[in-house]
């Protein structure tokens, strides 16, 4: 499941424990990319809090199924299976459309924006990520004016952003880790959006 040492919720003890009963989901279960902090509280506990108020929080005004498919999309750039895997799962739930979504899956593996079905507005939200991910040394501020001429305001922006670089950092975890999805029960995350603490995963 991974190449370091994690600690499985059984044998976890003191804040560790207290943190797995935050972010379990069915039996107890653990996702494997929580567990690699297991070591070090702490950063699940930072990793948590960043994941819940990017892309699970009562105040995104962007669709949470387009938040998730930015997800898959900057995950399939980096080559993160574990993160595409779960985060299209999620996204295929949130968008009650499995053709559009296999559809859409289809456009990401090839890397192709256009084939995306996508308005054009969430598809110059797909250029912006991955110009992000991929060169983020080269972003201008011609980047932004690009998706506020597409349609998205700031504060739509400041999402886009912050859902793209939380998945860089997300996939790094699971890539410098060897993270797998050996007994994770895929696409399970936080559905109560209104209350920030709530962790649980359903």
């Amino acid at each position: 499941m991974a190449w370091i040492r994690t600690i499985p919720f059984d044998a976890a003890t003191g804040k560790l424990r207290d943190l797995y009963k935050r972010v379990t989901g069915p039996d107890n279960n653990v996702d494997n990319i929580m567990m690699m902090h297991s070591l070090r509280p702490h950063t699940m506990e930072a990793h948590m809090a960043v994941y819940k108020y990017v892309l699970h929080h009562r105040d995104n005004t962007i669709p949470k199924w387009f938040l998730e498919a930015i997800g898959v999309w900057v995950s399939h750039l980096n080559t993160c299976t574990y993160c595409v895997e779960h985060h299209f799962a999620g996204m295929k739930r949130l968008l009650k459309d499995d053709t559009r979504s296999d559809a859409l899956r289809t456009a990401i593996a090839s890397g192709d924006v256009p084939a995306m079905p996508l308005d054009a507005r969430q598809q110059a939200a797909m250029r912006y990520a991955q110009r992000l991910t991929e060169t983020p040394g080269d972003m201008a501020q011609s980047d932004v004016e690009a998706l506020r001429m597409a349609g998205w305001d700031d504060g739509e922006i400041l999402e886009i952003n912050q859902v793209t670089a939380y998945f860089c950092y997300a996939n790094r975890t699971v890539l410098g880790l060897g993270c797998s999805t050996d007994g994770d029960i895929i696409g399970l995350s936080p559905g109560n959006n209104d209350d920030p603490d709530d962790w649980n995963h359903r």
